[in-house]
């Protein structure tokens, strides 16, 4: 039976742990071969051995997707390992330091924006340049629950999700017709190792966050994943600038 990224070149940044590492896996499942991204030099090279040790085909490449030249060079060793990128996951993100909008450090303000919003926009502008060449592409950038409605405590994490949606929906109008589909996810609580931080293993915390969720519990990664490889795949082929929500719920309260 075939596969649905059979032959396909699949970029995921953020790899080393949840939804990065559930997506990454979930792709090479169905056929695809994956450059795992991920700043954490440890938890990447375990996702690629999970990769491996399932006779699948990976590289990791260890990214600040912050920092320009390092995303240039994730491209072009991408393009030296296998030839080409098909589908890029930009998922990648910090939630930063808990506080309020008044006490909100600027350095906290400046590294959440350029790990969340500018290190997307850097990984769109290059992933682009090759999927321009290759006149065909497809691409999920990461966003949040948080960037559909306000959370308080994180003013930078909430600003950087905002402007993820808008820089999809600008992208996706600019390229729509050079074959390449641009759209985002946003992911509700999942159980990823950044809610375990948030609730720092605090059981109240955490019935808190099952409490809001209409369904009754926190997402998995495995699900977000799976809407993820949705939107690459050739059954969303009339699908771009779309926001899809995997929240349990959530935002329709």
């Amino acid at each position: 039976m075939a596969q649905l990224f059979d032959g396909k070149v699949v970029l995921v940044t953020g790899a080393g742990s949840g939804i990065g590492r559930a997506s990454a896996l979930a792709f090479v499942r169905e056929g695809a071969k994956v450059v795992v991204a991920e700043y954490n030099p440890d938890s990447g090279e375990e996702t690629a051995a999970l990769i491996k040790r399932d006779k699948g085909e990976a590289v990791f490449i260890c990214t600040d997707v912050s920092k320009e030249d390092e995303v240039k060079t994730l491209i072009e060793k991408t393009i030296s390992a296998f030839g080409r990128l098909d589908c890029a996951f930009n998922n990648a993100g910090i939630e930063g330091k808990i506080a309020s909008t008044v006490e909100c450090p600027t350095e906290n303000w400046d590294h959440v924006l350029a790990v969340n919003l500018k290190g997307i926009w850097l990984c769109m502008k290059y992933e682009l340049l090759l999927m321009l060449r290759q006149k065909k592409g497809a691409m999920v950038n990461c966003s949040s629950v948080a960037g559909l409605v306000g959370f308080k405590g994180l003013p930078a994490y909430v600003a950087s999700k905002h402007g993820i949606i808008g820089l999809t929906r600008t992208a996706a109008l600019e390229y729509a017709k050079e074959n390449i589909r641009i759209n985002a996810v946003c992911p509700g609580v999942i159980q990823t190792p950044m809610v375990e931080r948030v609730t720092g293993g605090n059981a109240a915390v955490q019935a808190q966050f099952e409490a809001g969720e209409p369904v009754g519990r926190l997402g998995q990664p495995e699900e977000v994943a799976a809407a993820v490889l949705w939107l690459c795949s050739e059954a969303a082929s009339f699908v771009t600038g779309h926001t899809m929500v995997v929240d349990g719920g959530w935002v329709a309260q």
